[in-house]
């Protein structure tokens, strides 16, 4: 059993860890931490949750203590720098749900992030835990880079083509889209409902944070080829819809890139392989990312759909704790019978 500390618990993505890890059956202490909410009982930020949490006080990051034996933080980028290595000097396992170190290059991070990184000898001692790729080591690690929303939605349905037909790539475009619930909980003009309903609108053309951090995964896997990467709001609260098209110097059969996607996710549960292309409405609410593959003589499009709030943060971040303690990876996100347990 062990202790957990939540900092920055009382936005959406703690919210979601919080009910995450009551639900889990080798977490018995559960302490959130915030800035603005310190003081205050948790039924006052998560009225929905009285009854189902103890309603404890809100701690003060602060006056943080070193008491836990993990930490999930779910702070802004730059936020989590003031922690981190704090908790790694004092022997803490930490799984940063932020973008402080996902990605390997500190000059990379100061261009994208606009900050500069004040404990980059992390950046090389850190697990990015992309958690459903079932090669990666957790052992030896106590900081655990929980990946993007988007770079989940696009590398788990794109990395078997990267992986296995990287040298017959010309090229690759994602157009991707989300819900507001991806630009946190703070009040934004621009994601009021009357700006929101009924509208789509692209942002940060060229220029999205998590565009570094899908490449720097790709190129480990050696794709090397142009890259495109164009995201979107939806008039939806919550989600990711993932289009990426693949454009090849020769044809490849279907059946050889199906083979692909299914020796890479063989072992993992929460990708669930698609005969047609999913709806939003399938993953919301869930851990899982539906993938569906389509071939077509020299183009392939994968489509991909995740909870940016679950899969793309406290569900992978849960993920994560599991396989850093050599758990069954569904504990506390599914129950024995393999049939999701909703939060909604």
């Amino acid at each position: 059993m062990i202790s957990i500390g939540i900092i920055g618990g009382s936005g959406y993505t703690g919210k979601k860890l919080l009910q995450f890890c009551k639900a889990h059956p080798h977490i018995e202490k559960i302490k959130v931490y915030g800035h603005t909410t310190a003081g205050e009982k948790l039924s006052s930020v998560f009225p929905d949750l009285l009854n189902i949490i103890q309603d404890d006080e809100i701690g003060s990051v602060s006056e943080l203590s070193y008491e836990h034996d993990l930490y999930f933080i779910a702070l802004p980028h730059g936020e989590a720098l003031n922690y981190v290595p704090l908790l790694i000097a004092q022997g803490k396992k930490v799984i940063d749900l932020g973008g402080d170190y996902r990605l390997d290059s500190e000059d990379v991070y100061s261009k994208w992030y606009k900050l500069n990184h004040s404990s980059s000898y992390l950046l090389k001692k850190k697990l990015y835990g992309l958690a459903d790729i079932s090669k990666n080591n957790y052992a030896g690690y106590n900081l655990i880079a929980n990946p993007g929303c988007y770079p989940t939605a696009m590398l788990l349905s794109f990395l078997p083509v990267a992986s296995y037909f990287s040298d017959e790539i010309l090229s690759v475009s994602t157009v991707a889209y989300s819900g507001t619930s991806g630009a946190g909980k703070s009040a934004k003009v621009n994601m009021l409902m009357s700006e929101m309903d009924g509208n789509v609108r692209a942002y940060n053309v060229n220029q999205h944070r998590h565009q570094p951090e899908i490449l720097q995964e790709l190129n480990k896997a050696g794709f090397n080829s142009p890259f495109s990467f164009t995201t979107h709001l939806l008039p939806v609260a919550v989600g990711i819809y993932a289009t990426t098209s693949v454009h090849l110097k020769n044809k490849i059969e279907a059946e050889k890139i199906q083979k692909a996607f299914d020796e890479m996710f063989a072992d993992s549960f929460f990708v669930r392989l698609r005969p047609t292309p999913p709806d939003l409405n399938w993953v919301v609410g869930t851990n899982f990312c539906d993938i569906n593959i389509s071939v077509n003589e020299k183009t392939i499009i994968v489509t991909s759909a995740i909870d940016n709030l679950i899969k793309g943060a406290s569900g992978q971040a849960v993920q994560n704790m599991n396989k850093l303690y050599g758990w069954e990876e569904k504990l506390g996100l599914a129950n024995t019978g393999g049939q999701y347990v909703s939060v909604y």
